[in-house]
């Protein structure tokens, strides 16, 4: 029997068709200010594929007839909805949030009233959480807004929220090897050695400081308060917003001055809403959770889970592709 030996060259150009035969849609690049300064919105036509889409909405109940909160017990959010559009939105919610658990997630089937369960109360308040963000941060969100699949994609918890790290014991530590707030490599600021710990720096409280770095004097604290940390602390937050949107620094900034806000995109505007509204979330709504969860759902230093820009985005500039979050669900659209 003969063993056929194929030459390099030509196993390596078989392999060039096979891929070329296999290539995924090129990136697109969109000059958006003056030449010469490198803004350009560039857009991944990979990022869309399959992430956009939800559960379809059901269809419209009728908003005749009594009251959730008249027929139902312990009804303390939605009651005004008819029982019809009551039990539509639920079902819908369960789609979102518990597709396989269902109701059971939730609620006791024995008693559905039940607050025993502490999903529920979460829950409850995860709705208040997304009439909020619909109702008062349509600066951010738009006519889109938001419901639970936003962030759930159809898990219990979404795949992406975030505890406190080690860095910020370590600031505080006085034992060898204190890193000073310092990481290893982190996919959270993308694999590069800044502190990794920026979110509590800058996304748990409306106290906390601004992401700026725009002290004029060298190495010293300057006017701004411009230290070295400072300034890796707010490169780590902006790594964390290009990765989450997929897209880069001058989607939002003119790069011939990053902190000049007349020359920059409005997309920057909108982007500082989203950190004042996740600032105002995690204050408001996620943080004082912590003691109703159980303490398997808390972090490693027992915080409560908390929402960054990830949670929602998820890879996308616009969450979902922009596909309208609320128009089928006015009830989660607020007041």
């Amino acid at each position: 029997m003969r063993t056929l030996l194929f030459p390099a060259r030509l196993i390596g150009l078989a392999a060039l068709v096979v891929a070329a035969g296999c290539e995924r849609p090129p990136i697109e690049a969109t000059q958006t200010g003056y030449r010469g300064t490198g803004m350009a919105d560039i857009q991944n036509p990979r990022a869309d594929e399959g992430a956009s889409g939800y559960p379809a909405a059901l269809p419209a109940a009728s908003s005749d007839g009594p009251k959730a909160g008249d027929v139902y017990q312990n009804v303390q959010v939605l009651g005004d909805l008819s029982v019809g559009e009551f039990t539509r939105l639920m079902t819908a919610i369960t789609a979102w949030v518990s597709p396989e658990a269902g109701c059971n997630y939730c609620h006791n089937p024995a008693n559905l009233a039940s607050d025993e369960i502490y999903t529920k109360v979460v829950s409850r308040r995860m709705i208040q959480m997304t009439q909020h963000v619909n109702e008062d941060w349509k600066d951010h969100v738009g006519a889109n807004g938001v419901n639970c699949y936003t962030c759930h994609r159809g898990k219990n918890v979404p795949e992406y929220i975030w505890f406190a790290d080690e860095g910020v014991q370590s600031r505080m530590a006085t034992y060898a090897g204190n890193r000073n707030g310092q990481n290893a490599p982190s996919p959270a600021v993308g694999y590069a050695s800044l502190p990794v710990d920026s979110f509590s720096d800058y996304l748990v409280s409306a106290d906390n400081p601004r992401a700026r770095v725009v002290g004029t004097s060298p190495l010293a604290s300057g006017e701004q308060g411009a230290t070295i940390q400072k300034t890796e602390a707010v490169y780590g937050l902006m790594m964390h917003l290009s990765q989450s949107l997929d897209v880069n620094c001058t989607y939002c900034h003119n790069t011939s001055s990053f902190q000049n806000w007349e020359t920059s995109n409005a997309a920057r505007l909108t982007a500082y809403h989203g950190v004042e509204m996740v600032r105002g979330l995690n204050a408001e709504y996620l943080i004082p959770l912590k003691d109703t969860y159980p303490e398997n759902r808390l972090g490693p230093y027992g915080d409560a889970p908390k929402t960054y820009c990830l949670t929602c985005h998820q890879g996308q500039a616009k969450p979902m592709g922009g596909a309208p979050a609320v128009e089928a669900y006015p009830a989660l659209a607020g007041e």
